[in-house]
């Protein structure tokens, strides 16, 4: 993760660098141009010959603008932090009948509740409840969490 930002720093420092490059070469040949145009009509040559009106520079660095703004774009967007992939809300069709009452129980103590509590509440053994929560934790419903002697049930 640390590389993203070192290579975001480093495409932002190019692009600025190219940037003022181009700005300063786009300063040059904007002078240039005028400076044949300027000598064209004084001249009374046809316009449509200048080389500043038949030349693709203007084109080129146009380009290369764009081309330098992406760059900075995409440096810049190394920079931000990733984004953390929301977890979906389990899906219920994928419980049994018994995992489904586990699931409304911890559901109705505020998403989370003593694996102990669990236990008296459903009425069911201790072995009964730690294979629904090891099937549960498989199937991404919840979560437990230890705590000292006993775990805490938490849905995800």
């Amino acid at each position: 993760m640390r590389w993203h930002r070192a290579l975001g720093v480093l495409l932002i420092l190019l692009s600025l660098s190219s940037l003022g490059l181009l700005a300063l070469i786009k300063r040059d040949v904007d002078t240039r141009d005028a400076y044949l145009c300027l000598a064209f009509s004084e001249s009374n040559q046809d316009m449509t010959q200048c080389p500043a009106h038949t030349s693709k520079t203007s084109w080129f660095l146009t380009g290369s603008f764009l081309v330098s703004v992406l760059v900075l774009v995409s440096g810049a967007s190394l920079l931000l932090p990733a984004a953390k992939p929301e977890e979906a809300a389990p899906d219920l069709s994928r419980l049994d009948e018994e995992e489904k009452a586990i699931y409304h129980l911890v559901k109705a103590k505020d998403g989370s509740i003593y694996q102990s509590e669990l236990i008296r509440e459903s009425g069911l053994s201790k072995v009964k409840v730690t294979r629904i929560l090891d099937r549960m934790e498989g199937k991404h419903a919840l979560t437990r969490q230890r705590r000292g002697m006993t775990n805490i049930v938490v849905l995800r």
